[in-house]
């Protein structure tokens, strides 16, 4: 399911200019997992942050590296672009 209201306001001007960027450097918008992360930032993306670090550099009997390795591995077998 995807929030078509991540097409619209509540980016602050930082966050807008940032997305700007990404457009143009890589001549696409910018994947809506990053709209998410900017989206009420206060009330989402700092929250969705904090458990990302959590979950990749937090304690763990796995290394950063094999994290990383598991996620992109992931990304890939879920055909995800970012």
């Amino acid at each position: 399911m995807r929030l078509s209201m991540l097409d619209g306001g509540h980016f602050t001007l930082g966050a807008r200019l940032k997305m700007g960027m990404m457009r143009l450097f890589t001549g696409q918008r910018a994947p809506d997992v990053v709209k998410l992360h900017y989206f009420r930032y206060d009330k989402v993306g700092k929250l969705m942050g904090a458990n990302f670090q959590q979950a990749m550099r937090g304690p763990s009997e796995w290394s950063v590296f094999e994290r990383e390795t598991f996620a992109a591995y992931v990304s890939v077998l879920n055909q995800c672009v970012f």
